[in-house]
């Protein structure tokens, strides 16, 4: 998505010339938490390589509540828009490299660009969809139909996330799944 975006502003010289320079890659190892709970998020991260989830703690658990892969956007969405304390917090799984845009340069981008806004819609349309059916799922859904669910439409995740933080994702221990996936 965000790939896409750049190029379009690279073909415009004037366009590319102002915003070359507000778009720094960086390098980032595993586990490392680019947002902490309680901050408030200035920049949004774009994937290239990796993975980042977002999570919370819930009286001294890790809760995770989101997985982000190559070619998507990440950040805390109301404190990046609101400029309020962030509820969760994002950190690396893998080692990845992101595109990194702070609050001053999206804004100009998101007002100027109708194909970044619509982009953008698109893509946060697409979140509000996805949070809407895991909210559906953990009332609805046992944690074997999570867990399959899962496995059928989201192989990605089973393959590169620790198992422990696709527990706390599905909303079980670790000892609950591996008697799930041990029962196929």
């Amino acid at each position: 998505m965000f790939t896409s975006i750049i190029e379009k502003l690279k073909g415009n010289e004037a366009a590319w010339a102002v915003y070359r320079d507000s778009f720094s890659e960086s390098l980032i190892p595993a586990r490392k938490v680019l947002l902490h709970e309680g901050e408030v998020a200035d920049t949004i991260y774009f994937i290239k390589k990796g993975c980042l989830r977002q999570w919370f703690n819930k009286d001294g658990k890790d809760i995770t509540f989101q997985f982000f892969f190559e070619g998507q956007p990440v950040a805390s969405i109301d404190s990046f828009l609101n400029n309020q304390p962030s509820l969760f917090a994002i950190e690396s799984i893998e080692s990845s490299s992101v595109i990194m845009v702070n609050r001053k340069v999206f804004n100009e981008l998101h007002e100027k660009s109708i194909e970044f806004r619509r982009e953008f819609e698109e893509y946060f349309f697409q979140r509000f969809r996805n949070y809407a059916q895991l909210f559906l799922s953990r009332i609805k859904d046992s944690p074997s139909e999570r867990y399959y669910d899962l496995l059928k439409n989201h192989p990605e995740i089973i393959r590169r996330i620790p198992q422990h933080y696709i527990a706390s994702y599905l909303g079980i221990t670790s000892v609950s799944l591996s008697r799930i996936r041990n029962k196929k």
